[in-house]
C-alpha cells in the first residue's frame, strides 16, 4: 500500500476544497455577512494547516498506484470533503449541530439534495452558493477536476484507477487514448452546458446568484433551491428550461462527445440512450394523463408539463419540485419510486442504479431463459454491435447485490425512529440514490430534521455510497484492503 501517496493526494484534495471556498468567502464579504465570513476563513484557515503539513510529509512518495490505493483515495476523498465542507456551515452558526451540517454538505457533494433546513432563503448568500457549488463539483466529480485541470501523478495506472473509481456507471472507457485527456473533455463539456444553461435562467429575469445556484444544482443532477418551495413559484419558462437541462444532464456524456465529432449514427444507435429517452416520454405520458382530471382541474397541458418536471427531476436524481407529488395518485407515485430507482444514464452526473446497469440485467435475464432452453448454446452479450465483457456483467450482478442488501439494512436500521415504512424506505431510495425528496415524512414540501443524530449520519453514508457506486466504500471497509502483501 503506497500511504504517502495517497496522503500526497488527500493532502491536494483538501487544498483544492480551500480554494474553492474563496467565492463563497468574496460573495458573504460583498453581502457584509460576518458570521459567514468568519466561518469560511476559519474553515479555509484549518484546511491550509491540514493540507501543508501532510504535503510535506508525504512529499516523497513512490509511484506505484494499484486499483487498491485508487478505490483508498476516492472514498476518502469524498469523506474528507464532506466532513470538512460542513465546517462553515457549523463554524458560521447557520446549522448548529455539525450532524446536520456534515448531512447537508454530504448531500451537497453527493448530488442528492436531501435537505434538513426548514428556511433556505434565510441562508446567508455566501453559504447559498456554498452549498449549491458543492453540487457542481460533485456531479463531475472533484477528483475528475483533479485529473483535468493540474499536473498530476504520472505513475502507472494513477489515472485509470482514480476515474474508474469516482465515475459512475458499469463500465468506464476513454473518449481519447489518454485518461487525462478524457477527464479535460469531460469537465469541458460540463463547464459549456452550465455555462448555457445559466445562461438561459437569466434570459429569464433570475438574478446572477440565483441563475447560477439554480445552474449548479441542474448541472449536478442535486436539486438544492434557493427558495423554499424548490421550484413552484418560478415561471412556466424557468421550469421548462431547467426541465430540458436536467434531462440533458442525465445523457451520458460520451454521447456529446460523440455528436462533437459529428458521430451522429452512434448516438442514434446507443440503446441505453434509447431506452432513457423511452421511460422519460412514457412515464411523462402516464403521469399526466394520470393527475390532470384531479390535481391540475382537467388542464392536461399544465399537468404534462409538471409531470415532464417532475420525471426528469426523479430519473436524472436531481430532486427539483413544482408541486408537492406526494399528494398524487399512487399510480402517478408508484412510477416515480420506479423511478428512483431506475436512476439517469451511466457517464452523466445523475445518479441512481442507471439505465446500462437495468439494460445488462434485462437481457441477461433473457439469456438466462434461453439457456434453459438450449443449454449446450453458448450466448453471449451484445451492446452496441460488441460483445460485452462477462466481468462487467458479473460485476452488474454484485452491485445488485450489494444495492439491495444496504438498502434493506439501512431500512432496518432507521426504522428506530418510528417513522413510517414509507417514509423509511423512500428516505433510503432517494439518499442511496441521490434524489433528495421521498414520500410521506420526507417529501417535496418536508425535510430530513426529523430523523435522529444517528439515522442522519447512516443516511448521509448512503448518500456518499450511492455517488460513489458502493465498491469503493467497501474496499475502505475491508480488512483485506489494509494488509500488507
Amino acid at each position: 500500500m503506497n500511504y504517502k501517496l495517497i496522503g500526497r493526494f488527500l493532502a491536494r484534495i483538501i487544498f483544492i476544497e480551500a480554494f474553492f471556498l474563496l467565492p463563497a468567502l468574496f460573495i458573504s464579504l460583498g453581502y457584509g455577512e460576518k458570521d459567514a465570513i468568519t466561518g469560511f476563513l476559519e474553515t479555509i484557515l484549518l484546511l491550509l494547516l491540514v493540507a501543508i503539513p501532510l504535503g510535506g510529509l508525504c512529499r516523497n512518495a513512490g509511484h506505484r498506484f494499484g486499483v487498491r490505493e485508487g478505490m483508498l483515495c476516492v472514498s476518502m476523498s469524498w469523506l474528507i470533503m464532506s466532513l470538512l465542507g460542513a465546517l462553515p456551515f457549523f463554524l458560521s452558526r447557520a446549522i448548529p449541530s455539525y450532524i446536520d451540517a456534515f448531512f447537508e454538505t454530504a448531500s451537497g457533494f453527493s448530488t442528492t439534495g436531501a435537505s434538513i433546513l426548514s428556511d433556505v432563503e434565510a441562508l446567508p448568500k455566501g453559504l447559498l452558493y456554498w452549498r449549491s457549488f458543492t453540487h457542481w463539483v460533485g456531479g463531475m466529480g472533484v477528483l475528475v477536476f483533479t485529473l483535468a485541470f493540474s499536473s498530476g501523478e504520472n505513475g502507472a495506472g494513477f489515472t485509470m484507477h482514480l476515474l474508474r473509481a469516482e465515475s459512475p456507471g458499469p463500465d468506464v472507457g476513454k473518449l481519447v487514448p489518454k485518461m487525462k485527456q478524457t477527464a479535460k473533455i469531460l469537465y469541458i463539456i460540463y463547464i459549456v452546458m452550465t455555462v448555457v444553461n445559466i445562461f438561459f435562467l437569466l434570459l429569464g429575469g433570475l438574478s446572477l446568484l440565483d441563475a447560477v445556484c439554480l445552474g449548479f444544482g441542474t448541472a449536478g443532477t442535486g436539486g438544492f433551491g434557493v427558495k423554499n418551495d424548490s421550484f413552484a413559484s418560478y415561471s412556466p419558462y424557468i421550469q421548462n428550461v431547467t426541465t430540458l437541462f436536467m434531462f440533458l444532464f442525465g445523457v451520458n456524456f460520451s454521447c456529446y462527445f460523440l455528436l462533437l465529432m459529428r458521430q451522429f449514427k452512434s448516438v442514434l444507435r446507443d440503446e441505453e440512450l434509447r431506452l432513457y429517452m423511452g421511460i422519460a416520454a412514457l412515464s411523462t405520458l402516464l403521469i399526466g394523463l394520470n393527475t390532470f382530471t384531479n390535481s391540475f382541474d382537467g388542464d392536461f397541458w399544465v399537468a404534462l408539463r409538471h409531470a415532464a418536471f417532475q420525471v426528469s427531476s426523479i430519473m436524472t436524481t436531481t430532486g427539483f419540485a413544482t408541486v408537492d407529488f406526494d399528494k398524487w395518485h399512487t399510480f402517478s407515485k408508484g412510477i416515480l419510486l420506479m423511478l428512483m430507482l431506475i436512476g439517469a444514464c451511466a457517464g452523466s452526473t445523475g445518479g441512481g442504479f442507471k439505465v446500462s446497469r437495468l439494460l445488462i440485467l434485462v437481457k441477461n435475464l433473457r439469456r438466462n431463459i434461453r439457456q434453459v432452453i438450449n443449454p449446450n448454446k453458448v450466448m453471449a452479450i451484445r451492446s452496441g454491435g460488441r460483445v460485452m465483457d462477462e466481468k462487467v456483467i458479473t460485476n452488474t450482478n454484485a452491485y445488485l447485490a450489494a444495492y439491495v442488501f444496504i438498502m434493506v439494512v439501512s431500512v432496518l436500521m432507521i426504522g428506530v425512529d418510528g417513522q413510517s415504512i414509507e417514509t423509511n424506505i423512500s428516505a433510503v431510495f432517494a439518499c442511496i440514490n441521490n434524489i433528495g425528496p421521498g414520500l410521506g415524512a420526507v417529501g417535496p414540501t418536508c425535510n430530513y430534521s426529523l430523523f435522529s443524530g444517528f439515522s442522519k449520519i447512516l443516511l448521509s453514508l448512503n448518500m456518499l455510497l450511492g455517488r460513489l457506486e458502493i465498491f469503493p466504500f467497501l474496499v475502505l471497509l475491508s480488512r483485506s484492503t489494509w494488509r500488507r502483501r
